[in-house]
């Protein structure tokens, strides 16, 4: 349990990657809470399966796009956990069309979820973060390889956070901080299930032919949130099988 005792925040983690990424963390022994928007029953049953690995863990709604209820759920984890020493910014929706008839709602969405969450996030927990502390952010490798038309706003907010991820960085490298982001490929979720639309598409091009699962971002987070990955500082991991080789 190589991250025993120390404490995490997930954003957005009641499915998918970020259910995997919570289960991951507490299982190496950290206490962990996690956000979610509407899914409370979901959200609910994860903290009792992360309270079953004998750790601290509780769930706080929150709406990643909300500054708000951003800087509430931070200060709520923070009392729970007694400080802060993980912040992983999972939350991230997908809207697909053409830019042309693309609503402004669905533009505002993505940018709003996907890039000024995590800074408004990250913004409220460096605070509470000491020497040691860790930051990590899931991209998408979408961000350098745009493979099919509809994708252009989703990759450009993605994009950005390889940006935000150096710049971030140089800004709290001397704390002995580190920040770092992972761009997950095709990942068998519900937002992007293996025999889904473009499981047809997308197989062909990973050496294996096979999605990955979320298990594989959640190892990855783990080793960057331990100690192992202290000399890991403004790096780009990208987990997807091989697929933009």
């Amino acid at each position: 349990m190589f991250l025993k005792s120390k404490r995490a925040i997930v954003t957005g983690a009641s499915r998918g990657i970020g259910t995997a990424i919570a289960r991951k963390l507490a299982s190496e022994g950290a206490d962990v809470v996690i956000t979610y928007e509407k899914s409370a029953q979901k959200a609910g049953e994860l903290v009792q399966e992360l309270r079953s690995f004998g750790v601290r863990a509780t769930a706080i709604q929150a709406n990643s796009a909300n500054p708000d209820d951003i800087v509430r759920s931070i200060s709520e984890a923070r009392e729970f956990l007694g400080g802060i020493d993980v912040l992983v910014n999972n939350a991230g929706i997908i809207r697909v069309g053409p830019l042309e008839s693309m609503p402004l709602q669905d533009i505002d969405a993505m940018l709003g979820v996907n890039i000024r969450g995590p800074i408004l996030t990250t913004q409220a927990v460096i605070p509470h973060l000491g020497r040691g502390g860790r930051i990590i952010t899931i991209g998408s490798f979408f961000a350098n390889n745009v493979y099919w038309p509809g994708l252009t706003v989703y990759s450009t907010s993605k994009s950005a956070l390889t940006s935000f991820t150096r710049g971030l960085s140089r800004e709290l490298g001397a704390r002995d901080i580190t920040v770092n982001l992972i761009q997950p490929g095709a990942i068998d979720t519900d937002m992007n299930p293996a025999s889904g639309d473009f499981a047809a598409v997308t197989k062909p091009m990973i050496p294996s032919a096979q999605y990955g699962k979320g298990d594989d971002i959640a190892n990855a987070v783990a080793f960057l949130a331990s100690e192992q990955a202290s000399y890991i500082n403004g790096a780009t991991l990208t987990v997807d099988g091989g697929l933009t080789a």
